[in-house]
């Protein structure tokens, strides 16, 4: 008999912060895909071209927003754009995001109802959705008034292999509930080997090396690297705490999980 297809392709569209002199480095975008279902982690400054390159971007099942800072949410003006000029009629997106996302885009153009033209903008809320082939477990943690960690899995096996995206997160044993050993953990790392500046609400390699020795995911995927800080003692610092499998990923990277 043959066995039941377990793998997820994540495309890294964008792995940036919110400023970086990193040339082709912009904000968070992940495209994780599973049979037909297309699901979009975020889309900061700058990614929807890679988006577009990667598939043609009203196919996309859903998108699903972690947080409302303008580098993991700030071009659904783009993708709203392109689905209501580019075609006729124009075609609609499911958007899944924190509570006052449509307001937030409508202020931006100064526009009541800019969003809903081609959005369906649902608030996220705590607890598994199922988009397409696939089951969306969100937890709220810390970072924003209104943030969220997701773990993606397959709808027909959820207690199965999965992937673990952070966000932006302020403390990392947020995350640890959503972490089944295994699992892939997509994780931001902004303040590279450390130490975190007190309030900025983000993570470090040292904290993201020590919840992955705890929860054991069966490997660590550093993203969202700020300005200055060196990629190599990045990796080391987590390397330094867990003993599995640690990268920093890349604009442009393609990665197949659980094949």
């Amino acid at each position: 008999m043959q066995s039941p297809d377990r793998s997820l392709r994540v495309d890294v569209l964008g792995a940036g912060p919110a400023y970086t002199d990193r040339p082709g480095s912009t904000g968070a975008a992940y495209l994780v895909r599973h049979g037909q279902t297309t699901l979009l982690l975020d889309l900061g400054q700058g990614s929807f071209t890679r988006l577009a390159a990667a598939i043609e971007p009203s196919r996309l099942t859903a998108v699903v927003i972690s947080h409302l800072h303008a580098d993991h949410f700030v071009d659904l003006v783009a993708l709203r754009h392109y689905l209501r000029w580019e075609f006729r009629p124009g075609r609609r997106v499911r958007v899944i995001g924190p509570a006052g996302m449509a307001d937030r885009l409508d202020g931006l153009h100064a526009e009541p109802g800019f969003t809903a033209e081609a959005l369906d903008v649902e608030v996220q809320r705590p607890g598994t959705t199922t988009i397409g082939d696939l089951a969306v477990t969100a937890r709220k943690i810390t970072h924003t008034d209104d943030s969220y960690a997701v773990r993606v899995a397959l709808a027909s096996d959820p207690d199965g292999p999965g992937l673990v995206y952070s966000g932006d997160c302020g403390v990392a044993d947020d995350l640890a509930p959503l972490i089944r050993p295994g699992d892939a953990l997509l994780v931001e790392v902004s303040f590279g080997a450390g130490p975190v500046v007190p309030g900025a609400a983000h993570l470090d390699g040292p904290a993201v090396g020590e919840l992955a020795a705890s929860t054991r995911p069966g490997r660590v995927l550093l993203t969202h690297l700020q300005m200055g800080f060196d990629e190599a003692a990045t990796i080391a610092s987590v390397r330094a705490r867990y003993d599995g499998d640690v990268v920093l990923v890349h604009p442009g990277d393609g990665i197949d999980l659980f094949a």
